[in-house]
């Protein structure tokens, strides 16, 4: 393996492994490491659940296993399964880590009475039972560690378990035979377990597996055991981690007096490994077995500390107490790595669920991960409840060059590339802080200390439509009745009295926008238009999405620009960007097939620009795209930005999930967590600087708390008080219809910005329109009505 990770055959890594010094093999994996997975250090928080101790092999250094003790059963109720996962629900864990002997009722007379007591055939056969039951009851994910398995077994645990894993040990006959630390444990062979994890391949099944060093075995022997690895991963891309145990000596065994290896031997078992298996492979050592600073194994090339419990002990290893989380984070800082928790199965094993994921667990594996498939921090959700997450920035010896030199690039106005956006949003603890920080110096640069927001009112006119877009709960169709409130059509006069009553409340514009009508034509948004302006002369109609512009434009059999004109004289202002979702069709083939396409987004916000329209900008965030996608779509936005001159604000909207169809399926991540939506704002300011002055975040999605640290974190604008927020709503938010000036104001204050009303243009209202903003009588209550499409001029 080189720097630039070609793969080593095996003849170099043999001559590698005897020829070259610790100093250099270590050199050169923290290379590869440093190419495979960059700053971050991963762990997975779990809860130990020891079903049994009862097992048919006689390992010579195991303290985990014993034969059956009088008056002691021999496994854990499923009373006491829940119990130790409730305790680690508790303690926010998410792994539930299963760990058990082999198939003991194979030895054990005892064994076997038990089982049929409890009413399962085998131990495998509770195992699965139990993991169902922590996973349905508790909402923990499993992770199965229970020895040699069949097809059938591993099959069975796959529909109740995110990853398994079998440790292979060694492939070293020898240690089998007599006087070796295998003899007399059938499950120990290596044939017998290399077939196991063969099979987890074959099933698609998240695997750890790793070596055991110590125990007899010499360097060369540990070599042809991860070579061994490494065929079956080629083979079959499962092997989500090798783990580097190191042998500890424990009284009461046959290995008691025996010496434990030295560190220098578990450096450099960790380096081969790193050599071995490549730069993208994930390289475990257990933090508690290394009585030295544990921190040192970083040096190896190592890239994760495995599990970790606040809750239980390491029943394998009892005499060797787990870090705390904290200990383990101070450690991994002082090495230069920023410390991430992880589920039991890996990030690549949790974003490509419907591959390495059964049907049973996939949306309780979305439900739990970032964007990049790390564990989510908070129980933090855009549109809900929860309180938002602080951040804890940890400083470090240096920022990470590649998000410093995207800083500097962006910060001099040039574009970024598509790797440097997607670098950006990957960042962490002191490299999000320094996003941050240059977001907002851009902010100031460009905008100055102010903050505005437009007094207006939406009106969703319809949520009939004839689309299916996966995402939205606010649209009704013949499959939508499940979904919050009735169908509506609201007439003419209901449009026109609400744009009344919003100018008689201040407001200078309305936002119009509604489903996909199958009844209506072009005729329509026209008649909507002239219908506002003729109540209220003096309003800005901010209307119609793309996807209206184009339904409109076909009915007439008009052309794009031809149909935007007609608008014009109708009373049409600007238009709003939305139905940008993500600006890439890899996503959103699934997210809205029937939807517009990117390129057809792009021509029609051109066109609108070149009649003379200006429009916003907006992205969709959080479901089941990948910051690739958002890179790409800000990208796109730069470039028509760069083009046409017609943008006025890009405007984040993270995804609300909670009554999308798309999340309710089990298809989507719950939106963005926190740290990604504050982190859309900021990288938006420097991946559009500076052709796109204003970034809007949405008071609606985040929050006073999301709309504090978006403000921080370079945004500048607050959007709308909409006074009838529905769309959101619709999707389960529940930060309300409205947010008055004084409410605005209050927030902007409290977040160190000066307020300041605006038009939709970014001019000043007149002072009449000001003040009657702040002296607004309550809203009618409304009732959406049903109505014809005879009754709507269409």
């Amino acid at each position: 393996m080189t720097s630039c990770g070609q793969r080593l055959e095996d003849s170099r890594l043999r001559a590698i492994a005897t020829e070259w010094s610790l100093p250099d093999m270590m050199a050169l994996a923290r290379e590869l490491r440093d190419a495979g997975h960059g700053e971050i250090v991963s762990y997975s928080r779990k809860v130990f659940i020891p079903l049994t101790h009862l097992c048919r092999d006689v390992c010579s250094y195991c303290t985990f296993a014993h034969p059956p003790r009088r008056g002691e059963r021999g496994y854990l109720t499923p009373e006491e399964v829940l119990e130790i996962a409730r305790a680690g629900v508790a303690a926010g864990c998410h792994e539930a880590l299963f760990t058990l002997g082999d198939k003991p009722e194979l030895r054990y007379r005892s064994a076997r009475e038990e089982l049929t007591a409890l009413g399962y055939p085998t131990t495998i056969d509770y195992l699965v039972a139990m993991c169902r039951r922590v996973l349905e009851e508790t909402g923990l994910l499993p992770h199965a560690n229970p020895g040699v398995m069949t097809a059938r077994q591993i099959g069975a645990l796959r529909e109740v378990t995110i990853s398994q894993g079998v440790m292979l040990e060694s492939a070293s006959e020898r240690l089998c035979q007599r006087g070796g630390p295998h003899f007399g444990s059938l499950d120990k062979q290596p044939a017998v377990r290399l077939e196991t994890i063969r099979l987890a391949g074959e099933a698609q099944v998240p695997f750890t597996s790793g070596i055991l060093i110590g125990i007899g075995e010499t360097r060369a022997e540990r070599l042809e055991a991860l070579l061994e690895l490494r065929k079956l991963h080629e083979r079959y891309g499962h092997l989500q981690e090798v783990i580097i145990q190191n042998f500890r000596a424990k009284v009461g065994t046959r290995m008691s007096d025996a010496v434990e290896p030295p560190v220098e031997e578990l450096l450099w078992t960790i380096s081969l490994a790193r050599l071995v298996l490549g730069p993208g492979m994930n390289i475990q050592a257990p933090p508690n077995l290394t009585r030295e600073d544990f921190g040192i194994l970083i040096d190896a090339g190592l890239n994760d500390w495995g599990g970790v419990s606040p809750v239980t002990p390491d029943h394998v290893n009892p005499e060797a107490p787990w870090p705390t989380i904290r200990h383990l984070a101070r450690e991994t800082h002082r090495r230069g790595k920023i410390l991430v928790e992880r589920l039991a199965a890996y990030p690549s094993y949790c974003l490509d669920v419907d591959r390495w994921q059964h049907a049973t667990v996939r949306h309780r594996v979305l439900d739990s991960i970032d964007s990049h498939g790390y564990a989510r921090d908070s129980a933090w959700r855009v549109g809900g409840s929860a309180p938002a997450p602080a951040f804890a920035f940890v400083r470090r010896r240096a920022l990470d060059p590649v998000i410093a030199e995207a800083i500097a690039v962006a910060s001099g106005g040039e574009a970024l590339s598509e790797t440097q956006i997607t670098r950006l949003f990957g960042a962490r603890a002191a490299d999000l802080d320094a996003i941050f920080t240059a977001a907002d110096k851009l902010r100031q640069l460009t905008v100055g200390d102010t903050v505005r927001y437009v007094v207006n009112r939406n009106i969703n006119y319809t949520n009939i439509c004839l689309h299916k877009c996966t995402f939205c709960a606010f649209s009704k169709g013949k499959s939508a009745h499940s979904l919050r409130g009735p169908a509506y059509d609201l007439t003419l006069e209901e449009v026109a009295r609400r744009a009344r009553e919003a100018w008689d409340r201040g407001a200078t514009e309305v936002c119009m926008q509604g489903g996909i009508h199958p009844h209506y034509t072009g005729e329509t948004y026209l008649s909507l238009c002239r219908a506002v302006k003729e109540a209220v002369p003096e309003i800005h109609i901010h209307a119609f999405s793309p996807l209206e512009i184009r339904h409109g434009a076909a009915s007439l059999e008009m052309d794009v620009r031809s149909y935007l004109r007609r608008l014009k004289d109708a009373g049409l202002s600007t238009l709003p960007g939305t139905a940008a979702e993500i600006l890439d069709d890899e996503v959103r083939a699934t997210l809205c097939p029937d939807k517009l396409r990117t390129q057809e987004w792009l021509d029609i916000v051109a066109a609108a620009h070149e009649v003379g329209f200006r429009t916003t900008a907006t992205i969709m965030f959080g479901h089941m795209e990948r910051p690739r996608h958002w890179a790409r779509h800000l990208l796109r936005i730069r470039a028509l930005q760069q083009r046409t001159g017609g943008i006025t604000e890009f405007v984040p909207l993270p995804f609300v999930s909670m009554e999308a169809p798309l999340y309710r399926t089990g298809r989507a991540r719950p939106g963005p967590t926190f740290r990604e939506a504050v982190l859309m704002h900021a990288v938006a300011r420097l991946a559009l600087h500076p052709v796109i002055p204003n970034i809007q975040v949405s008071w609606v999605k985040l929050g006073e708390a999301g709309v504090k640290a978006a403000i921080a974190a370079g945004a500048n604008d607050l959007g709308g008080t909409l006074m009838n927020e529905s769309i959101s709503r619709a999707a389960g938010a529940s930060h309300g219809q409205e947010w008055s000036p004084e409410v605005m104001e209050r927030v902007i204050r409290a977040a160190g910005r000066h307020p300041q009303q605006r038009t939709t243009l970014y001019g000043r209202p007149r002072t009449e329109r000001s003040d009657a903003s702040f002296r607004a009588a309550p809203l009618t209550p409304i009732s959406p009505n049903p109505a014809s499409p005879a009754r709507r001029g269409a």
